[in-house]
């Protein structure tokens, strides 16, 4: 069963919790829209996280990365509404893709990381946390299904 998450466009959402330092899981929500360039090299992946029944703020990201055909290794840009301007590298595992990220001019040298593990040819499981230093500041635990339309 290969990838479809990532590797091939699509809609996505995302149900689960959020956890920060300190603080009491919250519930989260969002959607992922991934696509591919023409020249099945580039790719642009779009979310928004939204926080039900909480005060917080929503949580945009817009990534731009390169896959070569053939390859498991990538790298992406993205620009993060809480972070800020980011960098970042992946890797297409067998039944996970894990990919980490720091955030450009950071004082607060804040980093991230994140593990999508496919449970289903259409539902992955996402872990990830990002980090200041050496310390996680917060970590977030959803359930990512694709939309068939």
């Amino acid at each position: 069963m290969a990838h479809t998450f990532l590797i091939q466009p699509g809609r996505w959402t995302m149900q689960g919790h959020w956890l920060e330092r300190n603080g009491m899981p919250v519930s989260v929500v969002g959607k992922t829209l991934v696509g591919w360039s023409r020249d099945d090299y580039w790719f642009t992946m779009v979310t928004k996280l939204a926080f039900p029944n909480s005060e917080r703020e929503e949580i945009s990201l817009q990534y731009r990365g390169r896959l070569d055909s053939g390859e498991r290794q990538y790298t992406f840009v993205l620009q993060h509404s809480l972070l800020g301007r980011v960098e970042g590298e992946g890797w297409v595992a067998q039944e996970s893709i894990v990919q980490r990220y720091w955030v450009l001019g950071d004082r607060q040298r804040r980093s991230g990381f994140e593990t999508m593990y496919r449970v289903e040819e259409n539902k992955y499981y996402l872990s990830s946390g990002i980090m200041a230093g050496h310390y996680l500041t917060s970590t977030m635990e959803v359930t990512l299904e694709r939309q068939l339309e």
